[in-house]
C-alpha cells in the first residue's frame, strides 16, 4: 500500500509566508565568477571556493527571512544532482550520495543558526528532469520517471530533508514518477512547472491542465504547486479559469528576466531584470493566487529581488 504523504507536517501549509532564495547557478555563474559544467552546482561543494560561495549567498537569504519574521525554505543545491547529469560530471553513485548527505547536513548546521520558533526554516530536497529544463529531447513514462528519481528521493528522505520539490518540469509524466516516488518514500512533495512566454510548459500543454492531470493520477499528492524559471509577463495570462486549480498553486520563483527560454539558453550576459518591479508584480499576482504563500527567484534574482519581492508582499 503507498503511504500517505505527510502534506499537512509542512509548516508553511498553516497559511505563513515563506521566501525562498533566488537563482543560485546564474549568481554562482554571473556575480561570482565560477565555471559550471552542465549548469551543475553541486560539484562546488567538493572545493572550499564553492562551499564558501554557497554558503555566503545562502546566508542572505536566511538574513532577510529573519529579519521580514517569514519563514525560510532551504533549498539543496542538487537541481543537476541526479545519476544522469553527475554520471556526464564523472561522479560515482557512492560520492553523489555522500554529496546529498553533504548537502543535508550543512543546510541543517545553518538553519541551527537561524531559526526561531515563529520563523521556521524548512529543508527541501531539490530534484531537476532528467533531460534539459527547456526543451527535452527524451521523455520518461511515469513508471520510468518514477524508477530514475526515486534514488534521489529516497535520499533525502534518509538523510532527514522535509520535502522535495522537483523543479523546472517541464511535462506532466515526469512530475507524476516524482511524486509517485515521494509517496513511497513517505516525504512531502512539490511540484513545480516551467511555462513558456505563453504560458503553457514546453511540452505544450496547458498549466491548468498539467496540475489537474497530476492532481488526478496521484490522488491530489502533491502539497502543493509552483512555477518557476519564467517571467511573471509569461504566465500570468494563463492564470484564469477556475479557481480551484489556481487554489494549488502556492509557490512562484519566477525570473527576473523577460527573456525566452531560447534566449537564456544564449545569453552571455546576466539579465537581472528589475528587483522593485519584480516585487510589485508578485503583490499582484496575490491576487490571482489566492494561496500564494512561498516567494522567492529563479535565473538572474539574487537577495536584491528576494528583499524587494518580500517588502511588497508585506
Amino acid at each position: 500500500m503507498t503511504p500517505t504523504l505527510p502534506k499537512l507536517g509542512l509548516p508553511h501549509m498553516n497559511g505563513k509566508a515563506f521566501l525562498t532564495d533566488g537563482g543560485l547557478e546564474t549568481v554562482l555563474v554571473f556575480k561570482d565568477g565560477f565555471d559550471l559544467p552542465l549548469f551543475a552546482s553541486f560539484p562546488l561543494m567538493e572545493t572550499v571556493d564553492g562551499r564558501a560561495a554557497i554558503e555566503r549567498y545562502m546566508r542572505r537569504f536566511c538574513e532577510i527571512a529573519v529579519r521580514d519574521r517569514k519563514g525560510f525554505v532551504m533549498d539543496t543545491p542538487t537541481w543537476r544532482a541526479s545519476r544522469r547529469w553527475a554520471s556526464e560530471l564523472g561522479f560515482s553513485n557512492a560520492k553523489l550520495r555522500a554529496l546529498h548527505q553533504d548537502a543535508v547536513e550543512t543546510l541543517d548546521a545553518l538553519r541551527s543558526e537561524y531559526q526561531e520558533p515563529e520563523i521556521p526554516f524548512v529543508i527541501n530536497g531539490v530534484i531537476g528532469p532528467q533531460d534539459d529544463g527547456y526543451n527535452p529531447e527524451c521523455f520518461l513514462s511515469a513508471d520510468e520517471a518514477e524508477s530514475y528519481h526515486s534514488e534521489q528521493v529516497d535520499w533525502f528522505a534518509e538523510f532527514g530533508a522535509e520535502m522535495v520539490s522537483a523543479v523546472t518540469m517541464t511535462y506532466t509524466e515526469e512530475a507524476i514518477g516524482i511524486v509517485r516516488a515521494a509517496q513511497e518514500a513517505a516525504i512531502a512533495c512539490v511540484i513545480s512547472f516551467t511555462v513558456e512566454t505563453d504560458g503553457s510548459l514546453p511540452s505544450g500543454q496547458s498549466l491548468q491542465s498539467a496540475i489537474e492531470q497530476v492532481d488526478a493520477e496521484t490522488g491530489a499528492a502533491p502539497a502543493y504547486f509552483m512555477i518557476n524559471c519564467a517571467h511573471p509577463d509569461h504566465f500570468r495570462g494563463a492564470l484564469n479559469g477556475s479557481k480551484a486549480w489556481r487554489e494549488r498553486i502556492m509557490g512562484v520563483r519566477a525570473n527576473a528576466s523577460r527573456m525566452s527560454h531560447a534566449e537564456l539558453d544564449a545569453a552571455e550576459e546576466l539579465d537581472d531584470g528589475n528587483p522593485v518591479e519584480l516585487g510589485s508584480q508578485y503583490r499582484e499576482l496575490r491576487a490571482l493566487l489566492p494561496n500564494l504563500k512561498v516567494m522567492g527567484g529563479c535565473c538572474g534574482t539574487d537577495h536584491r529581488h528576494i528583499d524587494a519581492i518580500s517588502a511588497a508582499c508585506r
